[in-house]
């Protein structure tokens, strides 16, 4: 393992590029072909976003060094030290983000292989460069380029969304794009009004300068800082801003509503980055600014989307709602500072976002279902001469209204597999055993229980906000399993002639994988719950970053090296 290391040391800056780069390059391609080669399109979608996946996993098990605490590459992508030029930061949380963005981006496009990518034009280059701007974002260290990669980001998104047209979209659209087009604009007001105060907007060299910020001037960066995190709440979806989510991500096609299951998830990533980095223990007088606006405004958000759900009987908009609780959940988690808590709801972040978006794709599936108005019976009356005598139908047994005989009915393939996947689906975003949402819940629970950590005594207690937190983790589950089983009994308990739902594997395959995923972090929650207490820790000791980021240095040129060789020389 150490030679291999060794080996690919050289080689893991420049491959950290590659999630930026490699969907660049292929939605830049795509545009020089036209509209007419939509074959060739998908399969350099397929091909770029598989390579993409191989290319994060790669970057994941180099960010998760067993022997380090925390391994943190930086990449100087000008050749300019920090805080003067560009830098690009990998560590377990970001390689996390990586992997998590390619799965989900590499589900939607073999769901949309089926038939949605033909419903508009350019939906392939969009697509590649909708999964640039999340990478982008989740490797940038400073927050000018995380502007540019939100801008890449919500702009590909515009014309995601719009894709297939229709009225439903259109309108929700131009709600989507007018809350975003504010929430940039929040962006770049506080981002001025930081670099006004601290003239820097690197993010570690930000760490560096809050706590040296004059008492004068502390007033009026604390209100630059709730300006910027307005922008990425906005983002996370908390309440009362995420009134745009539900109506746009369930207008929009299932691709697309399943990759944007990850858009709420880049607000909740910058928000905890950025907050443990500049408020943390070490920022002085700002430590752990703003917790109580995260506690509160979570709680209120998980309130907002499990009685949502509760309202709402249609699949896409039980799986916005369900974004929403998912968020307010963490938001919540985070606001506490503590790094057993952390690790905890970043277990239950992979989790709930693969669920969700299994959840968007099946609502596709069940909504064609429903729409078709057959029979799912296998036969009507007037086939019954096949039947033997002992099968004819007779009083006393349970009967069907066509007096079929029930007992015996065989389920088509195709439904038994989106009712086993809408189980799934219910028990990870509620919560329950025995899959993986179960386990994420029930390490927040066990923190706030138990809270014992970085910068906490050990005679800690609960208190009025971990008790209400306990009660709503609790609560909200409860209202999300009501709202989806009683979906779930609509959908599948109660229907009556209905033809058998013609599946293609390139739509069942996306949801089983993406479930698949969830169970494999069930089957693996011990390793997964260790990269998660060590990501956690890393996050909650920000001087490993700031070290990092700070201390790399450009790679000299060849005349510094001949210098250099020259000096040495006897």
């Amino acid at each position: 393992m150490s030679s291999l290391n060794e080996i690919m040391a050289p080689l893991m800056p420049h491959l950290m590029l590659a999630p930026i780069l490699l969907p660049l390059l292929t939605a830049a391609l795509m545009l020089l072909m036209g509209e007419d080669r939509q074959r060739l399109k998908l399969t350099l979608n397929l091909a770029s976003t598989l390579l993409g996946l191989g290319v994060s996993l790669a970057l994941l098990g180099w960010a998760d060094q067993k022997e380090a605490a925390s391994t943190i590459e930086v990449y100087l992508a000008g050749n300019w030290p920090a805080p003067y030029g560009i830098a690009l930061a990998l560590d377990r949380l970001s390689a996390m983000m990586l992997v998590l963005t390619s799965t989900l981006g590499l589900a939607s496009t073999l769901f949309a292989a089926a038939r949605w990518h033909r419903a508009g034009v350019h939906f392939h280059p969009l697509f590649q460069l909708q999964l640039m701007g999340l990478c982008g974002a989740f490797l940038t260290a400073d927050l000018f380029n995380l502007f540019v990669f939100f801008e890449i980001m919500l702009a590909a998104s515009y014309g995601l969304l719009l894709h297939g047209s229709g009225r439903a979209r259109v309108q929700s659209g131009l709600h989507f794009i007018a809350i975003n087009l504010a929430a940039s604009s929040l962006f770049l007001i506080g981002a001025s009004m930081l670099y006004g105060i601290t003239g820097t907007l690197n993010m570690a060299d930000l760490a560096q300068s809050i706590p040296e910020v004059a008492q004068a001037d502390r007033g009026l960066m604390h209100a630059a800082a709730g300006i910027l995190a307005t922008a990425f709440l906005i983002k996370a979806a908390v309440w009362p801003l995420n009134f745009w989510l539900v109506p746009a991500y369930s207008a929009a096609t299932a691709p697309v509503g399943a990759l944007f299951a990850i858009m709420t998830k880049v607000g909740i990533y910058v928000i905890l980055r950025l907050w443990l980095l500049l408020f943390g223990l070490d920022s002085g007088a700002s430590a752990h600014f703003g917790s109580l606006w995260l506690i509160g405004g979570g709680m209120v958000t998980m309130v907002f989307g499990a009685v949502g759900m509760l309202g709402s009987q249609r699949i896409g908009y039980l799986a916005g709602f369900g974004a929403i609780l998912s968020s307010g959940s963490l938001l919540a988690a985070i606001g506490f500072g503590q790094n057993l808590l952390t690790a905890g709801l970043l277990y239950y972040l992979p989790s709930s976002t693969l669920a969700i978006s299994a959840l968007f794709l099946l609502a596709d599936l069940m909504d064609r279902w429903r729409n078709d108005g057959a029979s799912l019976a296998p036969y009507d009356n007037d086939d019954a001469p096949f039947l033997t005598a002992e099968l004819v139908p007779s009083k006393g047994l349970n009967l069907d209204d066509d007096e079929l005989v029930l007992t015996g009915r065989v389920i088509p393939a195709a439904v038994a597999l989106l009712g086993l996947a809408f189980m799934a689906c219910t028990l990870v975003i509620a919560g329950l055993p025995p899959l993986s949402g179960f386990v994420g819940k029930f390490a927040m629970l066990t923190a706030l229980l138990n809270p014992f950590g970085l910068g906490m005594s050990a005679d800690q207690q609960p208190g009025t906000a971990g008790w209400m937190l306990v009660a709503l983790l609790i609560g909200t589950g409860l209202l999300a399993l009501i709202a989806l089983t009683r979906a779930g009994i609509l959908h599948f308990w109660a229907t009556y002639d209905r033809a058998s739902l013609q599946l293609r594997v390139l739509e069942g395959l996306p949801i089983a994988g993406l479930l698949g995923a969830c169970a494999l972090l069930t089957l693996q929650a011990g390793p997964v719950m260790r990269y998660m207490q060590a990501t956690a820790d890393a996050l909650h000791t920000p001087e490993l970053y700031v070290r990092a980021v700070m201390s790399a240095r450009p790679i000299p040129g060849p005349q510094a090296q001949r210098t250099d060789a020259a000096q040495e020389a006897p």
